[in-house]
């Protein structure tokens, strides 16, 4: 079975009945987890995007939380654990704006929560975040450039 292409699957979701969507959409849902937080976010979340941020923020929280006192490799593991789930975050959401956000705000706690200076693979984690901030940074209006920057050169 061959999967078929964004653009056949619009096409054919234009053919179907407004009553069987819903339908389709749950169905869809059951399957994954990932696709029922999408469509949890589409369907609640995507109004209020400040309050998004601040809960994703408060979840970063909870994981770096989990990372006290752990072995460097527990430690290791639990830092990416929580680069996934952000980066799955910002997938949702799809814009810049908060990308740049949670990526800083995943950057800050990082810093501040983990002693990485000796450790090469944290350090190089760090260092790609950093890296994918500013180049996120320059697709930004100037306003933003500016405010982000600035907290981007406290961080370096």
């Amino acid at each position: 079975m061959t999967t078929a292409s964004l653009s056949e699957l619009r096409r054919a979701l234009k053919n179907v009945p407004h009553g069987d969507l819903p339908d389709l959409c749950i169905r869809l849902a059951r399957y994954k987890k990932e696709n029922k937080e999408l469509l949890s976010y589409l369907l609640f979340e995507v109004d209020d995007e400040p309050e998004y941020i601040r809960s994703v923020k408060t979840e970063i929280d909870r994981h770096f939380g989990e990372l006290t006192k752990t072995t460097p490799y527990m430690t290791k593991k639990g830092v990416r654990k929580t680069l996934t789930f952000t980066n799955q975050k910002i997938r949702y959401s799809g814009q810049k704006r908060t990308e740049v956000e949670l990526l800083i705000y995943f950057c800050k706690k990082f810093k501040k929560e983990v002693s990485f200076r000796n450790n090469i693979t944290l350090k190089n984690i760090y260092i790609r975040q950093i890296q994918r901030i500013k180049k996120t940074l320059a697709t930004l209006h100037e306003d933003l450039q500016f405010d982000f920057g600035e907290e981007v050169k406290l961080m370096e």
